[in-house]
């Protein structure tokens, strides 16, 4: 495998030394991702890996900072009307999208109006609450709310908020997705699935000097032994979701360098609770089985035997940052209680069907969980999926648990609306509870923190009962690099952003 793909990169190497007509590039980067992508569209995508390649391919109206603070991207600012009913947003003057036409009013309308109606769109549920986008002038856009919705501002500073061009979308998602078109640093050049996705600078970006970097080859390699093998030949310029267990030989080497800071996700299990016939499993259909499961989960075991500790166990939804955290202890294993509970529901020794992606480090997290779950009478069967094919299974119902994690939003409704709600856009196993709904909504439309906070302590109150997401722990980013990178600035999403940044 590893030769495989050192033999890729040495011919991407040669090959990128020229670019169109043959012209130098003076500052290639090469990254290499745990993940490969899923399909390259904004509206329809899911992974991870995806919103890192959109970082560099689709600019949004809205962005973070590293400390969290929401800030105008391809917007220069908004106003809400007195009832926060509607939020009126300026746009940036003069953008150009890498096919060359005018990111306008527009296509802002285009854009949203398309989360909102492509079939397949997973933006839909983020943006529940919109009605409609009306044009006030080429530069001015006002999006419409049937309810005041707390969380847009930090909806639109994600895939909701990335702005395509109409021209090229107006020519299906399926073309679109295989070449996406947007209005951000960097341009599409290809794709080779499984091994490559391959921009370049874009010479009219609108903020063209804060990029330094005239190239970047994404590679997908899924075994983190090989990512950092390739960083430290050489072949690979960084990487992201180091191995825990290797930070101390990182740092040991001198030509390399490390970055890490707290996520605003979690990782955990999916349970398929209503989705076809694979929800008919003693998992998805007995609550009971899935307390017991837990129950049988020694978090804080299980992230340092496998993350060396360094990661956070935890049984919740936000992390230990958020305001919207419960300030509780992390539930203590109970094998005595896990049996009397599959005990009661008539169900000694259940088959769990567990899928997990097919990284080394996720095997092994699957695996302690085998390991334990079996002391409390479960019998774990473990299936390795490629991630975005586990994703779109997870989706149609075909498997009965997902190991999958959750990079995390700046705002509590962009970690468990999409999920848990009824009609949520990323609600796999389909789990659905009223009362779970009406809290969700009322946290979306109070505009006070302590009737929000309240609103999603009663969401947790009903989900750590009905468990149709077992959460595990919270990770900590890390990121690993050749030293003469420069530059990198890490962000609690998780995401690389190459502004400013170099190569020696």
């Amino acid at each position: 495998m590893r030769r495989l793909i050192r033999s890729s990169l040495a011919t991407l190497a040669v090959a990128g030394c020229l670019g169109m007509g043959g012209t130098a590039f003076a500052q290639q980067l090469r990254i290499g991702l745990q993940d490969d992508p899923d399909v390259l569209d904004p509206t329809i995508s899911r992974t991870f890996v995806g919103r890192v390649v959109f970082a560099s391919l689709c600019d949004k109206l809205f962005d973070i900072t590293p400390d969290l603070k929401i800030v105008p991207q391809l917007a220069t600012g908004y106003e809400w009307s007195s009832d926060q009913k509607s939020l009126t947003v300026k746009l940036r003057d003069g953008v150009l999208f890498q096919d060359g036409t005018r990111m306008d009013a527009a296509a802002v309308k285009y854009s949203l109006d398309r989360h909102l109606t492509l079939p397949g769109s997973t933006r839909k549920s983020e943006m529940a609450g919109v009605t409609g986008v009306d044009i006030v002038d080429p530069a001015t856009v006002k999006i419409n709310l049937s309810a005041p919705f707390a969380p847009l501002i930090a909806v639109l500073s994600d895939r909701a908020g990335m702005i395509v061009s109409p021209k090229a979308a107006e020519a299906g998602a399926a073309a679109f997705g295989n070449h996406p078109v947007c209005a951000g640093p960097f341009k599409f050049v290809e794709r080779v699935p499984q091994d490559r996705i391959v921009l370049e600078k874009f010479p009219d970006y609108w903020d063209k000097g804060r990029i330094k970097v005239d190239k970047i080859t994404f590679l997908p390699i899924p075994d983190s032994a090989v990512r950092l093998a390739n960083l430290k030949s050489g072949d690979l310029d960084m990487i992201e979701r180091v191995a825990p267990t290797d930070l101390d030989e990182i740092k040991a080497n001198p030509k390399l360098a490390t970055a890490s800071i707290g996520e605003l996700g979690y990782q955990g299990i999916t349970i398929n609770t209503d989705n076809g016939p694979k929800s008919k499993s003693p998992l998805g259909s007995d609550e009971r089985v899935r307390q017991a499961f837990s129950l049988s989960i020694d978090r804080e075991a299980l992230v340092q035997v496998v993350y060396n500790g360094f990661f956070i166990a935890d049984d919740q939804w936000t992390g230990p940052a958020s305001p919207f955290h419960l300030k509780r202890p992390v539930p203590a294993r109970d094998v005595a209680k896990a049996k009397a509970l599959l005990a009661a529901a008539g169900k000694p020794h259940p088959t769990v069907n567990l899928t997990v992606p097919n990284t080394p480090t996720l095997m092994q997290v699957g695996q302690v969980i085998q390991s334990m779950a079996a002391e409390a009478g479960f019998d774990v069967q473990l299936q390795a999926m490629e991630f975005a094919s586990g994703l779109a299974a997870s989706q149609k119902g075909e498997l009965e648990a997902l190991v999958l994690a959750w990079s995390g939003r700046t705002d509590p409704d962009g970690n468990i609306y999409s999920f848990v709600s009824c009609g949520g856009g990323l609600n796999d196993g389909k789990y659905c509870n009223k009362d779970v709904d009406a809290a969700l909504n009322t946290g979306r439309t109070a505009s006070d923190f302590a009737a929000r906070k309240a609103a999603y302590d009663k969401v947790t109150e009903i989900t750590d009962k009905e468990l149709p997401i077992i959460y595990l722990f919270h990770q900590q980013w890390l990121w690993a690099m050749s030293k003469n990178l420069k530059g990198f600035t890490p962000y609690p999403d998780g995401i690389i952003r190459l502004a400013d940044v170099t190569k020696g």
